[in-house]
């Protein structure tokens, strides 16, 4: 018998909300059997489980929800995986980019704090003499 988990099961492992994980499904990233009355309960699956593992990745390199089922979605298929790596790789050469330009603009701030600290510390050293 495969492993299942409950909504709490993966809140708790991976730290979330159950909120958050119902929003993963409404946006089609999770799909969970129900059962209980009303289909109310949701019992999910191990390849649930990967998909949420691979969800909280892709966000993590900057992926949107989008990007990240497109991905997500070419692993579940059983099409030629050269096309989907190509895709993964040119998702992420465009993230790369953009982290690349945010990362020279905090650069750039932190330089100006920098800048504005050693004139504030010699106005500083002025002042107490």
């Amino acid at each position: 018998m495969a492993t299942t988990y409950s909504i709490r099961d993966l809140a708790k492992e991976y730290d979330l909300t159950t909120r958050a994980i119902r929003f993963y499904e409404d946006m089609g990233l999770l799909q969970p059997q129900r059962s209980g009355p009303g289909g109310r309960i949701r019992v999910y699956s191990g390849r649930d489980r990967t998909r949420l593992k691979l969800t909280l990745r892709a966000k993590r390199l900057g992926l949107s929800l989008n990007e990240a089922k497109d991905i997500i979605d070419m692993y579940d298929s059983p099409r030629d995986t050269g096309p989907q790596l190509r895709k993964f790789l040119d998702v992420l050469a465009q993230h790369k980019v953009q982290v690349e330009l945010q990362l020279a603009d905090l650069q750039a701030n932190l330089d100006e704090i920098k800048s504005h600290q050693r004139e504030a510390r010699a106005l500083l050293v002025k002042l107490e003499k």
